[in-house]
Order: structure tokens, then C-alpha cells, then sequence
């Protein structure tokens, strides 16, 4: 009786519930040995050939040889589901830092070239009757969130009540086509929406004009598509309950859109808003090509020539004076300012979709 009844305790301690699992060491193992088999490769490829040793070479094949190791050793001995998880973790993560690795370089390049100029003076200052070193940037700041502010004077209420319509309106073909133009307006180069404005305020004001308002319609020819995409995804999310309810209690059409509909959707409408900011503040061609640049400060968006950031930093690197590096720094920084401020305009946004966010529970 004592023989036949410690013989299965004794086979569980043999077998605990970790076993036919590879060690939390055993992955981070591979991937060490791996390392070393592929810079030994790399740097007797280098010697052999008479270059230089290659990171990236050393990494690829370390990243092969983990990937195979991984799979043979897992098949061994946890079986051939835990083996193929394996290997399409593998995958999926070296896709993800595949992915990485140029936005890490981008922001690495631009932080450690933008660091030069990164300075009081540089948000202090103008660029007139600058020359070589020193200026600022100023005039470039107050130029981008003024005509940015106008374009989402433009295109929000368009976009918003455009989406309205779509939603709790539309039928028929007047809806498929406003869908058809918003999906076409999506994919139109931001150089033709330039072009549109030049046109348009040449009708008026005659050719070579040049005002900041002409910039803020064209950016939001490029913001109206993604307010509208945004807000009409969000509205949809709303759930018809809430409507009919707010029907049963006799309310009319346009007041449940106001009072129900649209302060549910609040959250996610603010959130694309933003982001649309976000994605037409560092637009470059259109504004080339109606706002013009300046080394003045100008605050009226309706008269004359006015400065942006990515006009800045694209005049200050095609055409340096005759101290190249000190354009070229600002122009780097210039690029580093516009990327903090689009990062805190998503900030922002993600802040806005918490706080706004309908409260669960309740």
C-alpha cells in the first residue's frame, strides 16, 4: 500500500508543472550566443574583405541564427505549438524594432544637431538684419500657430458638421459623393492644395500674393478630410440607444445631436482634431508657395509675408550665407522645435480623450 502510493508522488516531483518549458534564461541565452557567433562572423568577413566592421551585418545574423536556435531548440523539448510562438514572436518583434530604428535615428540626428542652437536667444530673437551667427526663431513660432489657429478656425466647424451630415442626415447620392470628394481630398499632395490657394487669392489680390490666411487655407484642405474621417468614426461609436431614448422623451432630431450625440463623442472628436493640428503643422510646400518667408515679425495673418517653422528650417538649410554651420544649426533646431511641439500636441491629445472620455460604471 506505502509502495503504490508514493510512486506517483515520487513521479510528480520528477515532473513539476515547469516541466517541457524552456527556462526564463534560456531565450536571453540564445540570444547572447548568437551576438557573439554573428560578430565573429561579421568581423572575420570585415578582415577577410579589407573593410569595416559591420554592426548591421553582426546583428542580421545573430538575428538569423537566434530565430533558427530558438526554433530547433524549442521543438525539442517544448513541442512544436510552443516552437512555431516562438518563432512568430521573433518575428513580430524584429519587425517591431525593424520599425524603430529609423524614428530612433531621426530623433537621435535631430536632438544631437538641434542641441547647438537650443538657446534662449533662439526663441527670443527674429532673423533681421541677421547674418551669420545668432538670430532666433520667433517670428517662425508666432507664424505657425497663427496660421495653424486659422486653419482650425476653417476646417473644424466644416469638417464637424460635414460629419453631422454624414451620419444623421446623409442618404442617397448627395452623401456617397460628399463621401467620394472627402476620400479623393484624403490623397491630394500637399503642393496642389498650395497651388489651389495661390489661385484662389490671386483672383482677388492679383499674382505674387502672399498673406499667412492664404496658408491656413490651404493646410486645411488638408485638415478637412481628417476631421471629417475622425469625427464621423466617432459619432458612429455612439450608440443608437441614446438617440431613441432621447426621441421617446419627444426631443427633436437637432437637439439630442447637440445635447446627447456630439458631448458623447467629444473625446474622440477632440482627439482627431488635434491630431490633425498635429499632422498639417509641419507641412512645407503649400506654405512655400502662398505665405512665403520673411525675417520679420508679422501678426497680421491677412497682410503680408509670414514665417513658419518648416519654411524656416527649409530656407536656413538651401540657402546659407557665408557661415554655413550657423544656418545650418538653426535650421536643425528649427526642425527640433517643430517635432516637440507636434509631440505635445499629441500630448494633449491623449490627455483630452482621458479626461473627456465617457465615465464607465455609472
Amino acid at each position: 500500500m506505502t509502495a503504490t502510493t508514493t510512486a506517483p508522488a515520487r513521479r510528480e516531483a520528477a515532473n513539476p508543472l515547469t516541466a517541457g518549458q524552456l527556462p526564463l534564461w534560456g531565450p536571453w541565452a540564445l540570444i547572447g550566443v548568437a551576438l557573439a557567433i554573428g560578430a565573429a562572423v561579421s568581423a572575420l568577413v570585415a578582415g577577410a574583405s579589407g573593410t569595416d566592421f559591420s554592426i548591421v551585418a553582426a546583428v542580421l545574423i545573430a538575428y538569423v541564427l537566434y530565430l533558427v536556435a530558438i526554433t530547433v531548440v524549442s521543438q525539442q523539448i517544448e513541442g512544436g505549438r510552443k516552437a512555431a510562438d516562438r518563432l512568430v514572436t521573433g518575428v513580430v518583434v524584429g519587425a517591431f524594432v525593424l520599425a524603430l530604428v529609423p524614428l530612433v535615428s531621426l530623433v537621435s540626428t535631430v536632438i544631437i544637431n538641434g542641441a547647438a542652437r537650443f538657446d534662449l536667444q533662439f526663441f527670443t530673437w527674429t532673423m533681421r538684419n541677421v547674418v551669420g551667427e545668432g538670430g532666433g526663431v520667433l517670428h517662425a513660432i508666432i507664424g505657425t500657430l497663427l496660421v495653424t489657429l486659422w486653419a482650425a478656425i476653417i476646417s473644424v466647424p466644416v469638417g464637424i458638421f460635414t460629419a453631422i451630415y454624414l451620419v444623421e442626415y446623409g442618404r442617397g447620392r448627395l452623401s456617397q459623393a460628399i463621401t467620394f470628394f472627402v476620400d479623393v481630398m484624403t490623397g491630394i499632395p500637399s503642393i496642389v492644395a498650395g497651388l489651389f490657394a495661390y489661385a484662389l487669392f490671386a483672383l482677388f489680390a492679383g499674382e505674387g500674393v502672399r498673406a499667412g490666411i492664404g496658408g491656413a487655407v490651404a493646410l486645411s484642405l488638408l485638415m478637412i478630410p481628417t476631421v471629417v474621417r475622425s469625427t464621423e468614426e466617432m459619432l458612429k461609436l455612439v450608440p443608437n440607444d441614446l438617440r431613441e431614448a432621447s426621441y421617446a422623451l419627444g426631443v427633436p432630431k437637432w437637439l439630442t445631436i447637440a445635447k446627447v450625440v456630439l458631448p458623447t463623442a467629444l473625446a474622440g472628436i477632440v482627439t482627431g482634431v488635434t491630431l490633425a493640428i498635429a499632422r498639417v503643422i509641419g507641412e512645407t510646400a503649400p506654405l512655400l508657395i502662398i505665405a512665403g518667408f520673411t525675417t520679420n515679425m508679422n501678426y497680421n495673418v491677412f497682410d503680408g509675408r509670414m514665417m513658419t517653422l518648416p519654411v524656416f528650417a527649409y530656407n536656413q538649410y538651401v540657402s546659407p550665407g557665408v557661415q554655413e554651420q550657423a544656418y545650418f544649426d538653426r535650421a536643425w533646431t528649427a526642425a527640433l522645435v517643430l517635432i516637440l511641439i507636434v509631440m505635445l500636441l499629441n500630448v494633449i491629445a491623449r490627455i483630452i480623450a482621458k479626461v473627456f472620455a465617457p465615465k464607465a460604471g455609472r
